[in-house]
């Protein structure tokens, strides 16, 4: 969800006395001035500490002052190319990418071991997996949004229990219910995928833009859907609702109550993108170290995984009517 990667980061905050935190990771900051540490960058090899007499035959003819460069290793230096951020350790884009790539392969590989197992007549274990990486999903998920340092295992065991979970949901709509939801999963996919891209070309075109009034907006809502969502799932499992989406299977006029609330929540995903997609671009902007982008690809694939979900229910809803 929004920024569910980044909440309790200094290194994505917006806020500057959080984001000087990182000065401990020596990642810099636009417009904050740290202060060296006691003899950092007051007396260095080569060079006389300010202040101090001159050594003796300093600037004389012949005199060459010890650990001073040759004019070839100057020339050398001049020459060699500006350190890149990956050379500097600093966050890029290629590595959140790449990154995000890692952990949507394994919310993948758990996905196709649920399918195989329910393949193979393994069905039993496979809905219990399904409930294992439903609690599973919920507890890391917890533990990476507000964990300070991210956690590369930890994240990648993220991705594997949601896979257990959202591959579980899915193969039981594939497969049961008489065929009638037949090939929904290939359809949640590429419903997500275009959401995704249209949503990635919005932003970087700068159609719509990430503010601070919208952005409260958008969190009021969220709250409210995440609140009925809540209240749903508990009266699903206490059998107080019947229907097979609880009360998204209500109507009102005739119009599936699900229908507004997944087209709802599809919008509402798609600017949780967003911000994931400028807490990046804060994150690349400040040279923050590499490392985040383990926390910046746990945000992605966490508001990926919840679009995946309400598209696949979204999709059933409007077939089952």
């Amino acid at each position: 969800m929004a920024g569910f990667g980044f909440s309790n980061s200094p290194a994505f905050s917006r806020d500057p006395q959080r984001a000087a935190q990182l000065q401990q990771d020596g990642a810099y900051v636009p417009g904050q001035t740290y202060a060296p540490q006691q003899g950092q960058g007051m007396q260095q090899p080569g060079f006389q500490q300010y202040g101090q007499p001159a050594q003796q035959g300093y600037g004389q003819p012949g005199y060459a002052q010890p650990g001073a460069p040759t004019p070839e290793q100057l020339g050398q230096m001049y020459d060699r190319p500006a350190a890149t951020p990956t050379d500097t350790g600093r966050l890029t884009y290629d590595g959140v990418i790449m990154k995000t790539v890692v952990t949507l392969g394994a919310v993948a590989l758990a996905f196709v071991v649920q399918m195989g197992l329910f393949l193979t007549g393994n069905g039993t274990i496979m809905q219990g997996l399904m409930w294992v990486g439903l609690v599973a999903g919920l507890v890391l998920g917890l533990v990476n949004a507000f964990k300070r340092e991210p956690s590369r295992a930890l994240v990648l065991a993220y991705g594997a229990a949601q896979g257990l979970m959202i591959g579980g949901l899915s193969v039981l709509l594939e497969f049961g219910f008489n065929g009638q939801f037949s090939g929904i999963i290939l359809q949640a996919l590429l419903g997500t995928a275009s959401v995704f891209a249209a949503t990635l070309a919005l932003y970087a075109f700068r159609i719509v833009r990430v503010t601070p009034k919208f952005t409260r907006f958008f969190f009021i809502l969220l709250i409210a859907y995440s609140l009925f969502a809540l209240v749903n799932f508990v009266l699903q499992m206490t059998g107080v609702t019947q229907g097979m989406f609880g009360l998204y299977s209500a109507e009102i006029a005739g119009i599936p109550l699900g229908l507004a609330l997944g087209l709802l929540a599809v919008a509402l995903g798609a600017y949780s993108l967003m911000l994931d997609f400028n807490n990046v671009e804060i994150g690349v902007q400040r040279g923050v170290p590499a490392k985040y982008g383990w926390q910046a690809a746990f945000g992605i694939t966490a508001t990926i995984i919840w679009l995946y979900v309400e598209i696949l229910r979204l999709i059933a809803i409007l077939r089952s009517n």
